[in-house]
């Protein structure tokens, strides 16, 4: 054996996906611009960025779940090699649950308050592994438990607003789990979870991609859930990734504006008493069309002339940057700013 490791075949691939919302009378909104990832089996890629980037409409997207009136999907996604853009409803519905799963964002509002949670585990099983009764009730205690919910027999026969907000994430999760999917999305798992029981998410679904296989896409604009869980990562804004890189390569050597931005805006347990915080200044929606020029120059701190110049904002494309990093941007941060930790 040479010992040369072999790529492994991307479990999700998504090319140049392009999702626009339209309303009568009123001009088209392009949500995600151009996107295009992968993600192998036993890793896990991070989409991050702020509200309003375009994250959780790109999964939406992936896994089929966006409504049919008013919106226009473009590009490719495909799962094992799959098509799932233009796929029929039938198709998805069977690997959805199977094949592909997701963990939303609010467990309460993602769960029907008017059933039980081993009703809503067991239909799971009983859709995709045709396990029913006592086998399917069996299975439902074994996946809860898997995720640590105390007295899983009890759990089965309560609602989901007798649970705990930890609890119902978890119980989420054991139904995302129920058929070892081989994609699993999370958008915002631990959201309005302490941080006890974030952590403990975590260490659940990084068990889950090391001990399974599983290609886990976490979406977050929490930089400590990506220091402490993605593998590669993916920065997006205004609809389209700006930068990616290896988790510890961005952290050490942010290149983008925008990440650095993103990164000096998280209090460090390093920095002296009274560090005041560097935010990046404006809002999500103090932009630009990629079409006039780079999306963020209104933000950025570095932005030149020809930053808003049309032509330079349709030829800035993600290009490589050293490594196994890419990037969009005609003025990157220097090694100078990334040591300052600030923009230079």
């Amino acid at each position: 054996m040479s010992g040369v490791q072999v790529p492994q075949t991307p479990v999700l691939e998504v090319d140049d996906l392009r999702v626009r919302f339209q309303r009568r009378g009123e001009p088209a909104t392009l949500a995600v611009d151009g996107v295009s990832f992968a993600v192998a089996p036993g890793e896990t890629v991070g989409l991050v960025g702020e509200s309003g980037c375009g994250k959780s409409v790109t999964s939406l997207a992936t896994m089929g779940l966006l409504p049919k009136r008013g919106v226009q999907v473009t590009g490719s996604v495909r799962l094992d090699g799959q098509e799932l853009l233009g796929a029929g409803d039938r198709t998805l519905r069977r690997l959805r649950g199977k094949d592909m799963a997701m963990v939303f964002q609010d467990p309460l509002s993602s769960l029907n308050p008017t059933v039980t949670i081993g009703v809503q585990v067991t239909e799971v099983l009983a859709a995709h592994r045709g396990m029913k009764g006592d086998a399917a009730k069996a299975e439902a205690v074994d996946l809860l438990d898997r995720v640590g919910i105390p007295d899983p027999r009890r759990r089965l026969g309560e609602y989901p607003h007798q649970l705990s907000g930890g609890m119902r994430q978890r119980a989420l999760i054991a139904m995302a789990l129920a058929c070892s999917p081989r994609l699993l999305i999370a958008d915002e798992p631990t959201t309005a979870l302490d941080v006890t029981i974030q952590a403990q998410i975590l260490e659940l679904l990084r068990d889950l991609v090391q001990g399974s296989g599983t290609a886990l896409v976490m979406i977050t604009h929490d930089l400590g859930v990506v220091a402490g869980l993605c593998d590669r990562v993916h920065v997006m804004y205004a609809g389209r990734i700006i930068e990616t890189a290896e988790r510890r390569d961005l952290f050490a050597r942010p290149r983008h504006p925008y990440t650095g931005g993103l990164l000096n805006s998280v209090p460090r347990l390093d920095s002296g008493r009274g560090t005041p915080l560097t935010p990046i200044r404006g809002s999500a929606r103090d932009t630009i069309p990629w079409a006039q020029g780079c999306a963020f120059a209104p933000r950025c701190d570095v932005a030149e002339d020809d930053c808003l110049v049309e032509v330079s904002g349709s030829e800035v494309a993600l290009v490589p940057d050293g490594g196994a990093r890419e990037l969009r941007c005609m003025h990157p941060l220097t090694p100078a700013a990334q040591t300052a930790g600030a923009p230079s």
